[in-house]
């Protein structure tokens, strides 16, 4: 692959380095009260029209077929978002002793408070030629449960932000998440046939507005001079964000082959992916409302800014790997 084409490729990653620089450069651009106006454009503006784009994207049409599966179902969902943010609210337990900044701990536990994303899962399930239309039901799913669920998530384990209370939070939640979708929703069903002859860039219209987000998101970083991030404490989460991703992946491996499992090998690859994937299109406008006002929204986001190209990459490097195994055991 040639260098053009792995920079189209991954266009988003480098389109996330280049906001966080930019937005060191001139912070005063994204602050609120400035140019941008975040307060209205970001807010309100772009975090519905992210999940306007969802509700015109997800073909909930498509999941009849999945809906059956229900063990599967249960499984991937109560891994999710009941065992991957106990586990790691544990873990971060023992890390509290530790010198690692307690603001990217806190990013620790908002990633594992995350829903599964509607994508990354799919593609590599896809790639695999694992059970596409359980990968397709559950990020689908999982993106409807995560509009509730994550935001109490992310109360019960770190509380809101003092600026904000909690019915705002829901209120704001409701007309910037739930009422854009249903319309997208709504909107899908009379324009559908257009939509799947046209087939208009979803992904990459989210990711543009997502992008604008994470920039507004570190201009309030770079223009409080109070935040402080040392490089240990990053170099540090990283490689535990690495060492969550396998861990987890080899733990739902192993109970979805045991030896009394009804699973097939199709249905093990989904749930590799579902179970340990989390959803960055959600998660960072889900933070800016929870979290609205705390100077340390930027340092709490990182870790999943980390974690979204982690499980890409390393979903990647393991498709072969799983893809010959799952031959093997079709044989």
């Amino acid at each position: 692959m040639g260098l053009l084409e792995r920079l189209r490729k991954e266009w988003f990653i480098l389109g996330i380095v280049l906001v966080i620089a930019v937005a060191r450069l001139e912070p005063g651009v994204g602050v609120k009260g400035g140019p941008l106006k975040p307060e209205i454009t970001i807010t309100y503006i772009a975090v519905s029209a992210i999940f306007f784009n969802s509700g015109l994207s997800l073909k909930t049409e498509e999941l009849t077929s999945a809906l059956m599966h229900v063990k599967l179902h249960l499984f991937v969902q109560i891994f999710t978002l009941v065992f991957f943010p106990t586990a790691i609210w544990v873990f971060l337990q023992l890390l509290s002793i530790t010198p690692i900044n307690e603001w990217l701990l806190k990013g620790l536990q908002t990633v594992g408070c995350m829903p599964p994303p509607v994508s990354s899962a799919v593609i590599l399930t896809k790639a695999v030629g694992g059970n596409e239309a359980a990968a397709i039901f559950n990020s689908a799913f999982g993106s409807f449960l995560g509009i509730v669920i994550t935001p109490l998530l992310l109360l019960l384990f770190l509380g809101s932000s003092s600026s904000v209370p909690f019915t705002s939070i829901f209120s704001q939640l409701f007309m910037t998440v739930v009422v854009p979708l249903i319309i997208g929703q709504i909107v899908r069903r009379y324009i559908k046939d257009w939509l799947e002859r046209k087939k208009p860039p979803f992904g990459a219209i989210s990711s543009c507005v997502l992008l604008m987000i994470i920039y507004s998101t570190f201009c309030d970083t770079f223009a409080n001079p109070n935040i402080d991030l040392d490089k240990f404490s990053l170099i540090i989460i990283v490689f535990i964000i690495f060492s969550v991703q396998m861990s987890f992946m080899f733990l739902t491996f192993l109970f979805s082959t045991r030896n009394n499992s009804t699973f097939t090998p199709a249905d093990t690859v989904a749930i590799v992916f579902c179970s340990t994937h989390k959803s960055l299109t959600l998660g960072i406008p889900m933070l800016k409302i929870v979290f609205a006002g705390y100077e340390h929204l930027s340092l709490i986001s990182v870790p999943l800014l980390i974690y979204h190209p982690a499980q890409i990459l390393l979903g990647s490097l393991l498709v072969p790997t799983i893809k010959s195994w799952m031959v093997s055991r079709q044989k």
